[in-house]
């Protein structure tokens, strides 16, 4: 992994791949590497390092190619080097390969192909690619890419050129994301539509087993047996200018600014203006089969995985239904007892992460209801999932979450509304309580971020700091979780969340003086015994931010920082609670010199296991 662009038509290829590249930075990446086809023969160039290392050794380079690939790498085989990084190419120089995904059986073929004569100069599992088309290559390019794919295990989005067949690229997708991009006199391939839009918005979304064969005038897509597909054109709506940073200094900067609206977006048109009610068309759930339901499991990743546990609490409060969360990479692996009367719901803001597609194909074939809560229109989630709610964000760049967390937590209380009315289970004037909260939840986001220079001046006794602690009960123990995720992958201080009741059961023991404790304290129910954990850090000279609702000016006497939300029914506090937590991330990794929108080792899109 992590990013692809291919280009074939009558402009110049190198400056359109670098520039798809750059849209696609966001993903993370340590290399990026680019190959033409040029004068007969493919030229390659391949770095470590930013994508403008790449440019400056382009520079003085004439090239003038019609076609060409390029990729950015997010090192899983092999460390970050010139050497590993994408495209790879086989012994002849004939071949190169662009490839996101893991070929899990790439050390058997390695051994096979070094029998053959083959050698091999990287330590990727990638590498194995082009040796492969090298081996079958009988002077079709797409009949040797067939004869490829029989032989991986594992995921795979790739790209093939060839220096035999100038204007031509070969594309094949298993389980992890491939796009087309429909041009006039000229097609393109990526693996994220931010790489696509300046050119074109028709595209074509490539499923698993499927081979695409590219030139400037035509685009054939065929199955696994070589049958042609048909595909529909996805028009892409949003504007480009939603994947700029618009005048912010960051792209998470920009969407956390941007919350208010997406959550006014994803509520949009899922209440009824008649009445009260909830209302989600894109559910196929008929009454009986939700009347049957006798337990929900909710399965993610990171973020995504702390807006389920908020899921978790919701839904059995409002709906009366027993809910389960699994981190998407234990779930199929602990042999789940999932039936017909379940229903499994997948959380993912891509719709691309492996674990997450992987858990949702295993709860199909145990025989599942399914409902899939993505960001992606077409993502491999929405696809496959019998029910789809979008959250309606728009494009998330940076790598740590923001607006998508908030509006899964939104799709949360929908769900948990649309259960609870469909069952009976709640009385009408909840919902009507509930339902106002919800209309006036972007205004009070608005709030929030109009006192954002309280926030940043808060953060700042964070900035010298290694380590910090979160706590919280109840639901603010699950936003704790989510604050932490936000510190540690921004700012890389070790940051970790606890119960606030498990105190005395040994976190006490790392609690010391001017150690930065995070309490938050937004639970009516849960207040008092709140101020008494505080008080219990406080007594070892911890430093405290606490974050509480208005109307409870009390927490100032036991903390050095205070900040408050604006007062919310106390179920919906976590989309309002998290955004002071992302600001504070924020804040913290910028004043400690940190690459906010890429932090090392990590990558927007997880897409293999």
């Amino acid at each position: 992994m992590c990013g692809i662009v291919g280009y074939v038509g009558g402009n110049s290829a190198a400056p359109i791949l670098i520039e798809g590249l750059s849209k696609l930075e966001y993903r993370g990446y340590d290399s990026a590497g680019i190959v033409v086809w040029e004068e007969n023969q493919l030229k390659l160039e391949k770095k470590l390092g930013r994508l403008s290392t790449l440019q400056e050794s382009l520079q003085g380079i004439e090239l003038n190619a019609k076609t060409g690939i390029g990729h950015t790498r997010w090192a899983t085989h092999g460390r970050p080097s010139d050497v590993n990084a994408h495209p790879h190419s086989d012994c002849t120089g004939r071949f190169a390969v662009v490839h996101n995904g893991i070929i899990e059986n790439y050390m058997e073929l390695r051994e096979w192909l070094q029998e053959q004569g083959h050698r091999f100069v990287s330590e990727t599992d990638t590498e194995v690619l082009p040796h492969l088309v090298e081996q079958y290559y009988q002077g079709d390019l797409k009949e040797a890419v067939y004869k490829v794919i029989e032989k991986l295990e594992g995921s795979y989005a790739m790209v093939v050129i060839s220096k035999d067949e100038p204007g031509r690229l070969v594309a094949a997708r298993q389980d992890s994301p491939l796009v087309v991009g429909l041009g006039e006199g000229e097609n393109f391939l990526a693996s994220d539509i931010p790489a696509l839009l300046k050119h074109t918005r028709n595209t074509l979304i490539i499923d698993d087993g499927e081979i695409v064969d590219l030139t400037a005038e035509n685009v054939e897509i065929s199955n696994g047996t070589g049958r042609p597909v048909e595909k529909q054109i996805f028009e892409v709506t949003w504007e480009e200018s939603q994947a700029e940073k618009g005048g912010y200094e960051h792209f998470m900067l920009k969407e956390i600014y941007e919350q208010p609206r997406a959550l006014r977006d994803t509520l949009s048109g899922r209440l009824s203006p008649e009445s009260d009610r909830v209302v989600l068309n894109e559910l196929n759930l008929d009454e009986e089969t939700v009347k049957n339901i006798n337990r929900i499991y909710v399965v993610a990743c990171g973020t995504a995985y702390h807006a389920g546990l908020v899921g978790k609490s919701v839904i059995e409060s409002l709906a009366k239904i027993p809910v389960e969360v699994d981190i998407a990479s234990e779930f199929r692996y602990r042999k789940p007892l999932v039936g017909p009367d379940n229903l499994v719901m997948v959380i993912s803001q891509s719709g691309e992460t492996a674990d997450t597609l992987a858990a949702l194909r295993e709860a199909k074939r145990l025989g599942a209801k399914t409902v899939a809560v993505t960001n992606v229109v077409g993502s491999s989630v929405s696809r496959e999932a019998d029910n789809v709610i979008y959250t309606w964000a728009g494009p998330e760049i940076a790598v740590a979450s923001t607006k998508a967390y908030t509006t899964q937590l939104l799709c949360m209380y929908l769900l948990g509304i649309w259960l609870a009315q469909e069952k009976g289970a709640l009385e009408q004037q909840e919902i009507t309580d509930l339902l106002k909260e919800l209309r006036e939840l972007y205004v009070k986001a608005e709030v929030i971020l109009d006192n954002d220079s309280t926030i940043q001046e808060a953060s700042r006794q964070f900035a010298d700091k290694e380590n910090a602690f979160f706590i919280g009960r109840g639901l603010d123990y699950v936003v704790a979780e989510e604050g932490s995720l936000k510190l540690k992958e921004i700012s890389y201080i070790h940051a970790e969340a606890y119960a606030a009741g498990e105190l005395k059961h040994g976190t006490l023991a790392l609690i010391e003086e001017n150690v930065p404790v995070i309490a938050l304290a937004t639970q009516q129910h849960l207040y008092e015994k709140m101020v008494s954990n505080i008080k219990e850090v406080n007594a070892r000279d911890a430093s405290i931010l606490a974050l509480a609702m208005e109307g409870n000016k009390g927490i100032e006497k036991v903390a050095d920082h205070t900040i408050y939300i604006p007062a919310t029914h106390p179920m919906l506090a976590p989309i309002l609670t998290v955004i002071p937590l992302q600001l504070l991330a924020y804040h913290v990794s910028v004043a400690r010199g940190c690459d906010v929108d890429k932090p090392r080792n990590l990558a927007k899109s997880v897409t293999v296991e």
